[in-house]
């Protein structure tokens, strides 16, 4: 991974917005600027007039994890909290202007940045810096998001065979997390979706203890993470008979799904692709069950910038990789969802989920 460029970047984009110095505590975007993969630490950075200055804040448990990780900035084991120490060193730059991040600071570390800066420096508050810049993904990401998204591919073989009337859905997503773990898979992006029959209506029905009833859809939504970065895919399938309705439900869905995928291009507004897909549902006396955003940025992180809603005029850019995933859900009736993703390219798309969306019977 090319940390220097993304600290370069980082540090051009503070000059820009003329903070001089920007503490980073959500973890995930430490990770993304210096390789740090362990669960406590604290960045600061100092943009500089040239070029940026970081150091690594963390405790004597990640002495030998920081040494091995961290990348482009200087480690430091703190004998105090890790958030404290960032700011006394920002304040002995010297800096006047502090950011940190508004959307992951708790209330308790604010007050303490606060306590420690009062006639000394300005806290500023900052969002979504660090993810903007993680919304554009380089080759050496996308080729592990790639992995990521084949390797949660090649486990739906897998699901379906634990799928059986009166199986707990909760047995089905541990059979998958099981398979997923034996795979190679460090762990699963988020809580496995597993939603049979009526349940399909919960657009994140996850797995219970209920069993699986003898027809109806079932709703699979999961993702793995691997080398960090995460996948994320949805198949419904149908246990038993398919109704006339159900069928045309089913349809409806993926054509909705295919148009917004046509519609991810470089250039396009994110509120357009919600749009595309919309539409067809709509136009198919569906729209008003279909209760979420049409997709969201993956990578580090499940849920990342953009996002593919109603409204956003976010431009999509090379680099993006989005999900496309529109459903209808009915409650009492059940549900359908479709989920791929897709990486926006110089001169349209790709879609990077292999399997087949063709509605699968068991």
């Amino acid at each position: 991974m090319d940390y220097t460029r993304r600290q370069k970047s980082l540090a051009a984009e503070l000059r820009r917005s003329r903070l001089p110095a920007l503490i980073i505590t959500h973890l995930s975007n430490v990770r993304y600027l210096c390789g740090f993969t362990g669960s406590a630490g604290v960045l600061l950075v100092i943009a500089g007039e040239r070029k940026p200055r970081l150091t690594f804040f963390t405790d004597g448990r990640y002495t030998s994890q920081a040494a091995a990780e961290v990348r482009g900035a200087k480690v430091v084991i703190a004998s105090k909290p890790a958030l404290a120490e960032a700011c006394a060193a920002a304040q002995r730059a010297p800096v006047k202007r502090i950011g940190f991040e508004a959307d992951h600071l708790s209330y308790t570390g604010y007050r303490l940045l606060s306590s420690m800066t009062r006639t000394k420096a300005s806290l500023v508050p900052v969002a979504g810096l660090v993810e903007n810049l993680r919304s554009i993904k380089d080759a050496d990401e996308i080729e592990q998001i790639r992995a990521a998204v084949l390797l949660g591919s090649s486990l739906f073989p897998a699901v379906l065979s634990a799928i059986r009337p009166g199986v707990a859905e909760s047995v089905v997503a541990g059979e998958l997390e099981l398979q997923a773990r034996r795979a190679g898979a460090e762990g699963m992006s988020f809580d496995t979706i597993v939603a049979a029959g009526a349940r399909s209506a919960l657009p994140h029905g996850r797995a219970s203890v209920q069993p699986i009833p003898g027809n109806g859809f079932i709703i699979l939504d999961y993702g793995v993470i691997l080398a960090g970065y995460c996948s994320d895919m949805t198949r419904t399938v149908h246990l038993g008979p398919v109704s006339k309705a159900h069928r045309n439900m089913y349809q409806a869905v993926l054509e909705a799904q295919l148009a917004a995928i046509e519609a991810v291009q470089p250039g396009v507004e994110s509120g357009e692709v919600d749009r595309a897909g919309r539409e067809i549902l709509k136009k198919a006396g569906y729209g008003a069950w279909f209760t979420h955003s049409t997709g969201h940025g993956v990578g580090i992180e499940v849920h990342e910038q953009p996002r593919l809603a109603k409204g956003q005029t976010q431009k999509l850019e090379p680099g993006m990789v989005v999900t496309i995933e529109p459903g209808v859900y009915m409650p009492e009736e059940g549900g359908v969802r479709i989920e791929d993703m897709v990486l926006v390219t110089e001169s349209g798309h790709e879609v990077l989920t292999p399997t087949t969306k063709e509605l699968i019977t068991l």
